[in-house]
């Protein structure tokens, strides 16, 4: 009996309240740093630093409750409930989310003017349940100063905030079955090691060891110590600066060596940190890459290829390599794969699923579901088109083929986070969106097709706040710490619920408090926005064929990812991680590869010259490098909102 109690003592009542209770105040701190501020930018990380600081404040409040009544302090288990319900929820709320999803949803009526025919090109075809199209309500989100709480405004919102909060759910619903599906193979078969989830791990511990380590307050002092004395700089610029955010390096002017462009250096404590738990073969594989792309742009400039770019259609190269990771994933999954199925068709099999989140068949069932809804959501032969009387709407085929892709995306993104632990996996505009137009063109797309393209930009612009492998995460923090997985799927769709509306509501609300287009004019105006229905608008003006340039790149990134997975496979002293070649194309990762260089080269040198034992021992201070600079970067943005002054953001 106790060791059942044990085993449920995650998912309580009370961490589930405290959740709930931390959920609109961290959506609302992540919307006023990204959107009101433009600063921070915390879901661009695969660690979110306001949760990763949110929990760390609890856990110290939660020591001190151990000393003055132990029988009520949190267990290790609730914290970590605590935090993978935060993290979902700021994903959601996050840049690649719903941050785009808000802004774009009165734009195309808001901004819509004779110049750009925006009314006669695709205004027909934008579902009304979908989109904002009362002017009076617009008024007041784009120009501030008034009350979102009136009849009119709330009506207005309410109808296209619940159908994107249910489609966002039914979306992570099946994440969350794709994840039950692969967990164990993943988790207890080849045993991937999650990087990722070592600091929460480790910083929830009831063991006394984590705050105790020397290491781990050497490094805290180090990275708080330099954002600190960055943070007054930008405050009082004759405190003198020491350099760790990003600057950019012209290296060669003449040619064919200018084409390597301006180099990106930084030093950023927190990249330094995760870099050190990422496997030595990707993080080589990182900073190689990063210099292979920009030898491409050189060979390209001796060659005289002229129409080629800087860097020759790394993006479409990349999305062909997230492809190939995902059919990598799968396809070392397959036996796996198949005796699910069994299960689920009821052959016999001896594959047990008594302890997994859901039952297979339940998780397929799940899957199936979720499948039906979206196929609903996006087809313009559905229900809904005839209630509302929309002629926007995606054909059949176009539904399968877009979220296929999109859920292999996702899967490739899991996939790497657990077995590698990148820091970053953005893949800017390389989502079945961009895939499809490049490998059918517009004119076979059609206007309806390519208008539900453009309202789902808001997952597909990039993927860094993806919500797919924090779920596999928290399956094997449960795993880890005994907690209840099956709860633990209520606690998860719990906080995509919550976080939803919350972000929603903060998004909304702050646009009727300050005005969007008046005092927030970037994220509103030049992209989140804007950048949808001007694609749109060059896609029905101009319309195309296939881009066979752009096809055959990104067959060419397919191809070499499954050509560096088959080398890596077969000889162990293959360097190159096909991971490496994948994401190294991102904004994300050209920012910090100087800082995977480095944490790659102190690692190599710890382990060549101090062996496994010395490696151990210097865990502790890197963890500490990460929490040193989320907390100190935490504070400065928490100083800034309750003042209300611009300071120092350690993060791009």
């Amino acid at each position: 009996m106790d060791k059942t109690r044990k085993s449920y003592q995650g998912v309580t009542f009370r961490s589930l309240i405290i959740a709930a209770l931390l959920i609109p105040a961290n959506c609302y701190w992540v919307i006023e740093m990204e959107v009101i501020r433009y600063s921070g930018h915390p879901v661009t990380i695969s660690i979110f630093f306001n949760v990763v600081f949110s929990v760390f404040v609890l856990t110290a409040f939660n020591l001190l409750l151990k000393k003055i009544l132990p029988r009520s302090a949190l267990s290790q288990s609730e914290l970590l409930v605590i935090y993978i319900m935060l993290s979902l929820a700021s994903g959601i709320a996050g840049h690649d989310m719903l941050e785009i999803l808000v802004p774009m949803l009165g734009h195309a009526y808001w901004f819509a003017t004779p110049e750009n025919e925006w009314a006669e090109l695709f205004h027909r075809y934008l579902p009304g349940w979908l989109t904002v199209d009362n002017q009076s309500a617009l008024s007041g989100y784009y120009n501030g100063e008034t009350n979102l709480y009136a009849v009119a405004y709330i009506k207005a919102w309410l109808q296209p905030v619940l159908w994107w909060s249910v489609f966002i759910f039914a979306l992570v619903f099946i994440m969350l079955c794709a994840n039950v599906i692969v967990r164990k193979q993943w988790t207890q078969v080849e045993k991937l090691s999650y990087p990722i989830i070592q600091l929460p791990l480790e910083m929830t511990d009831p063991g006394p060891g984590f705050f105790r380590s020397k290491a781990l307050w050497a490094g805290f002092a180090v990275a708080a110590v330099l954002d600190i004395i960055n943070g007054l700089n930008f405050l009082l610029p004759a405190i003198p600066q020491i350099p760790t955010r990003v600057r950019y390096i012209t290296i060669f002017t003449d040619k064919p060596w200018n084409a390597l462009g301006s180099i990106p250096i930084s030093f950023y404590p927190f990249a330094i940190g995760l870099g050190f738990f990422i496997p030595l073969d990707l993080a080589f594989s990182c900073w190689f890459f990063f210099w292979f792309w920009r030898i491409q742009g050189v060979i390209g400039s001796i060659m005289g290829i002229r129409s080629l770019p800087a860097f020759p259609y790394s993006t479409e190269q990349a999305s062909g390599g997230y492809l190939a990771l995902a059919v990598i994933a799968l396809w070392v999954s397959r036996k796996h794969i198949k005796e699910v199925f069994k299960k689920v068709v009821g052959y016999k099999t001896d594959l047990d699923d008594s302890d997994e989140p859901m039952r297979y068949r339940t998780a397929v069932l799940g899957i199936i579901g979720g499948a039906a809804f979206i196929i609903f959501f996006c087809s313009r032969y559905g229900v809904s088109s005839i209630i509302y009387k929309s002629v926007a709407g995606m054909s059949m085929a176009i539904i399968v083929a877009f979220f296929v892709i999109y859920f292999a995306i996702s899967t490739a993104i899991a996939r790497m986070r657990a077995e590698l632990g990148t820091p970053v996996h953005d893949l800017h505009y390389a989502g079945p969106d961009q895939i499809l137009v490049r490998f059918l063109g517009t004119r076979r797309l059609g206007a309806g097709n390519l208008t539900m393209f453009s309202l789902f930009w808001f997952i597909n612009r990039a993927y860094r706040s993806h919500p797919m492998p924090h779920q596999l995460e928290g399956f094997k923090m449960a795993e880890r710490t005994r907690t209840s997985s099956r709860r633990l799927v209520f606690a998860m769709m719990l906080a995509v619920a919550l976080g939803s509306l919350s972000a929603f509501w903060a998004l909304i609300d702050r646009g009727y408090r300050i005005g969007m287009e008046v005092r927030v004019p970037w994220p509103s105006l030049t992209a989140f926005g804007r950048e949808p229905y001007d694609r749109l608008q060059s896609w029905l003006l101009t319309l195309t064929g296939t881009d066979y340039q752009q096809a055959i790149f990104t067959i060419m990134g397919f191809i070499s990812t499954i050509i560096l997975m088959i080398m890596r496979m077969r000889f162990f002293w293959w360097p190159f991680h096909p991971a490496g070649y994948a994401i190294t194309t991102s904004w994300g990762m050209n920012i910090i590869w100087s800082c995977l260089f480095t944490s790659w080269f102190v690692k190599w040198i710890i382990l060549k010259y101090g062996g496994l034992k010395f490696h151990q021992r210097a865990i502790p201070f890197f963890l500490g490098l990460i929490l040193g600079e989320f907390t100190a970067g935490s504070l400065w943005t928490i100083i800034g909102i309750l003042l209300g002054i611009q300071t120092y953001g350690f993060w791009v």
